[in-house]
């Protein structure tokens, strides 16, 4: 079946004959070969580009294997380029070349040759292969699907859909998969024999116990404030552990490089300043985060907020915790100070927005709550409240919009209904 993933698509469009190397990073099959070999190949081809001007190398591929070498490899690319007219070099998997930095640095100073590449281990997931290229890579990262994106492959009702995607993600190799089971065993394995395997391999990890159970624990707490410190309390309190907070932060620290977890960080949006500790993690894939718990806590609430914050940085947005500190009077006078607490602080340019997530508000009391923290910012940019079931948008007298995930999730253009 064939997803579109066009805000990919067109940000490998628009780095196109920009002289740098563009790198597509993500985490295990979440669809960066199938972006670049197909996706792009495919527009590149609309565009009148020849097929010969169009270079694909998949180094996964056995009959391959002699182009993993990285002489040959360079061999191989100079003999396809013939006269000025502009070529496309999409590689994928480029882990498997020793020096593939070498090789692709050395395609940096030809006018007619624009260069893609992929990889899917540790060593390319990792963060720092931009600093690799000198300076001169462009990355374009990819994510597992968007529930927009989920959505395109099914004919199902939207919440159908909603309550699929809560459980299982959007890994694309799920989308074809008709049994729960399969998409549990596929999950579960993934996992483990992936992305667990590569970070252990990568970094050495020797307690690979005590990485599981940070997994574990860090899964279960999604989207709740924590820090290192309070981690390995939790390991002294469960399991008598020596763990210290430094080698939490150590491992922490190496999952994100790995993309398969994103820190967000507390923002003073008063003070105007970044608050060091606690922060929440989110994961890649809501379907990650409840295969590592054997699918035991749908908790919709939680997995909910991931979603949006996934959804977020999808959309090219730094996303925050926002802190809203005030300063107010108790039942008899006396001044207390308070912290209001804003899931996302979103900043992309000059835009902003502030963003709650309720899975539900059912009461008065709830919605108080839940405006509180939006009502005691004192700025114009937008308020937000995301609820998880169908409502209409609607903006009340405080300037507070309120609109389902639906509305958020599937249309572009959300943000500013």
């Amino acid at each position: 079946m064939k997803i579109g993933r066009d805000i990919y698509l067109n940000r490998l469009i628009e780095r196109r004959h920009n002289g740098r190397i563009k790198i597509i990073s993500g985490v295990r099959r979440c669809g960066k070969t199938y972006l670049l070999f197909t996706l792009y190949s495919e527009w590149l081809a609309s565009q009148g580009v020849s097929a010969d001007k169009i270079i694909k190398i998949n180094l996964e591929d056995r009959r391959n294997r002699e182009l993993r070498n990285p002489d040959t490899l360079l061999e191989f690319i100079d003999s396809k380029i013939e006269g000025d007219e502009m070529h496309y070099v999409l590689i994928d998997e480029i882990q498997h070349v020793p020096e593939f930095e070498d090789v692709i640095n050395s395609y940096l100073q030809m006018p007619n040759v624009d260069v893609y590449v992929t990889g899917s281990n540790a060593r390319f997931l990792s963060r720092d292969i931009i600093t690799t290229f000198r300076g001169r890579g462009d990355e374009v990262r990819v994510w597992p699907l968007s529930f927009s994106e989920f959505s395109s492959a099914f004919e199902r009702t939207k919440e159908e859909n909603l309550i699929e995607y809560l459980h299982y993600g959007g890994l694309p190799e799920t989308i074809d998969m008709a049994n729960p089971e399969r998409k549990v065993a596929f999950l579960k394995n993934i996992f483990d024999e992936t992305y667990l395997r590569d970070i252990k391999e990568r970094y050495n990890i020797k307690h690979d116990e005590e990485l599981e159970i940070l997994f574990d624990v860090v899964s279960s707490s999604v989207g709740s404030l924590t820090n290192p410190q309070k981690l390995a309390n939790t390991f002294d309190s469960m399991r008598d552990s020596d763990l210290s907070a430094v080698t939490i932060k150590r491992y922490l620290d190496i999952i994100c490089e790995s993309f398969l977890m994103e820190k967000s960080v507390r923002y003073d949006v008063k003070g105007k300043k970044y608050i060091e500790t606690p922060y929440k993690y989110y994961f890649v894939d809501p379907g990650l985060r409840n295969a590592r718990l054997n699918f035991r806590q749908p908790d919709y609430s939680h997995v909910m907020e991931n979603v949006i914050y996934n959804e977020l940085r999808i959309r090219g947005y730094n996303v925050d915790v926002g802190v809203v500190p005030v300063v107010e009077r108790d039942k008899d006078g006396r001044q207390i100070r308070k912290q209001y607490e804003i899931d996302f602080v979103c900043n992309l340019g000059s835009k902003r927005y502030y963003i709650q997530s309720a899975w539900r508000m059912e009461s008065e009391a709830k919605v108080r709550q839940e405006e509180k923290s939006l009502r005691v910012v004192d700025d114009s940019f937008k308020k937000i409240i995301v609820l998880g079931e169908p409502t209409p948008v609607f903006r009340n007298e405080a300037g507070i919009t309120t609109m389902s995930i639906y509305d958020l999730l599937l249309n572009d253009n959300s943000l500013e209904l």
